[in-house]
Order: C-alpha cells, then structure tokens, then sequence
C-alpha cells in the first residue's frame, strides 16, 4: 500500500493531473487547486453544550472542526497520554480523522455525543462550556490522502475576535438553515463548514506555529510560485536557478527559504512530486513502467525503479500489482 505522506505533498495523485492544473488559479494558489481535488465537502454541525462532568469521543473518519464559544475544554488524541486545554475563541482542527476525545470536570468515561448534548440556538446559556463542532468528509481518491501529511491536530490558540467573527458568522446562518430549512439548506451547511476549513487552514498555515511543508510552502509567495511551477509540470527538468529565478530571488536565497519553509530541499521535494505522480499513473493508467519513467522526467527506466523502489519499498510494476489487489479485496 501506498505509505503515509511524510510531507503534504508526498502524495500519490501528484500535481500535473489534468484536475490539479486547470490554469484558471492566480500562480501561486495552489490551496485552491488542492482542495479541489480533495473534493471536500461539509457534512454535518453541532452545536454542543453538554452538562459537566462530561468526556465525549468523535470519531469521524472526515475532519472535525471545534471553535469554543464558552467556557473550556480539554482534548485528548485517541493513543496519546497528554491532553490540550482550549477556551474561548480558541479553534481546532483535525483535518484526518484522528480519533479524540473532548472532556471537562472530573473523568468520567468517553461516550458517544448524544442528542441532549446538542442545542438547536446556539446564544449562551448560563455556566459551562459551549463550542461548535462540524464534520467533513473527503472523496475517496488518492489526492484525499495529502491531508495525513498535516499534523493530527492543528489549532489557533487565542484567534480572539477573528475566531469569534467565524463563529458568530456562521452559527447565526448555521442555525437558520438548521432549525428552518428549506430549499438548498443541506448545501448551505455544507458550504459553510467548506469557508471554515479553508479558513483555519490558511490563518495556520501562514501562522507562528505551523510546520514545515507543502501548505507552509505554498502559503509564501516566493516559494509558493515554485511549488506551483513545479506540480504543473513535475518531468520538466528543473534547475534551482529556474525555480529561483521563477520565484524572484537569488539561487541562495531561494534555496534557503525553500527548505526552511517545504522543511526539505528543492532538489528532494521535486523527486517527491514525481514519484507521488508516479504512482498515480501507475494506479489509474495501463502505461508501462518505462512510459511512466519518461513522463515523470526520468532519462531511463532503471534510474526509476531504483527511486521507486527506495520510496516505496519495491518495484514500481509489483507495487501496481500488489496495490491493485489490495484495493480489489
């Protein structure tokens, strides 16, 4: 099987594909493109004001999204002993489906969000901890699994008043589309989840606490021009002075903010985009390996196996075997 992405980019769908380069995007934004491909789509929100003590489990093979409107809770990551305390205003993100549980008081035992836990008006109510949870789901294809190349759980500690206009926002249209639907309501929702992932996204991404890789790149507008250069055209034989030159900034320069900003060099993230198309067209095409070697800008189908079989841990023709069995059973 295709292993988990180290980087967001280390994926399997590439970006040269014809529904990752439509040419319709402004150079640099690739977050676009990308989200495109992921098909994201909200699914469902909640507005939750369970009675304390209470440990509540979600587990969601989608993302989840938490935005604290009252009061505080603590969060744990299914299989880890630790737990984050978040409070008003303070926004959580699990792009992938990780497994967690959201607790306050003294323990008690996970149990699944029941209906009693949920209130339809989401105005403040007396004491305790108030917060809007939402759901995502993503379209089951390879470019689905970038997102395992983000961290389990991304927050924005202290958004303040931006967090709040979010939630003020969309809850005032979340709760009119709920209580009272009509025609398209199930798409209002779903668009309105759709803004809110995007949006902690970006503010994280272009934040003091995000971590090197392709969102960090693609957020920074020299490098971001690369990255894009880059997935448009992976079996271009590109040279750090083109990328450098594309970008605006000297060869030094260039590959320094690269590698502070993907947390790799040029040189290593484009042998990732190549291979991740690789195995793409591997997976969806009837091409032969050699076919695939020179599509991707490798001068020889030996010098491809060879980086195949280091990526992915055999050749390229027994990992399109094997990996087709698997999806079959």
């Amino acid at each position: 099987m295709t292993e988990t992405p180290e980087y967001f980019a280390d994926r399997p769908d590439g970006g040269n594909r014809a529904h990752l380069a439509t040419g319709t995007e402004r150079p640099s934004d690739m977050l676009s493109v990308l989200l495109r491909a992921v098909r994201l789509r909200g699914e469902q929100i909640f507005c939750c004001a369970p009675a304390s003590p209470f440990a509540i489990s979600f587990d969601h093979p989608g993302g989840t999204l938490h935005i604290i409107s009252q009061g505080q809770f603590e969060l744990q990551l299914d299989g880890e002993p630790g737990t984050n305390c978040y409070k008003r205003g303070d926004v959580v993100l699990l792009p992938a489906g990780r497994v967690h549980t959201v607790r306050h008081g003294r323990l008690v035992s996970p149990r699944a969000l029941a209906s009693s836990d949920v209130q339809l008006d989401t105005a403040r109510h007396g004491e305790g901890t108030h917060w809007l949870s939402g759901t995502f789901s993503f379209h089951d294809s390879p470019a689905a699994q970038l997102l395992h190349g983000l961290p389990p759980l991304i927050e924005l500690r202290g958004a303040g008043d931006q967090a709040l206009v979010w939630l003020e926002v969309s809850a005032q249209m979340l709760v009119k589309e709920t209580t009272a639907p009509s025609q398209g309501s199930l798409e209002m929702v779903s668009r309105i989840l759709d803004l809110l992932f995007i949006q902690v996204l970006r503010a994280w991404a272009t934040g003091p606490d995000a971590t090197p890789g392709w969102l960090t790149g693609a957020m920074d507008p020299e490098v971001g021009t690369a990255i894009t250069a880059i997935h448009s055209n992976p079996g271009r034989p590109w040279t750090i002075e083109r990328l450098a030159h594309k970008s605006n900034l000297s060869r030094s320069a260039f590959a320094e903010r690269f590698a502070r900003r993907v947390g790799q060099p040029p040189g290593a993230y484009i042998a990732q985009v190549r291979l991740s198309n690789a195995a793409a067209l591997l997976l969806e095409t009837p091409e032969p390996v050699a076919a695939v070697a020179t599509k991707i800008g490798y001068d020889s189908e030996a010098a491809f196996s060879r980086a195949f079989s280091k990526r992915y841990g055999m050749p390229p023709s027994k990992w399109r075997r094997e990996t087709r069995t698997m999806s079959a059973n």
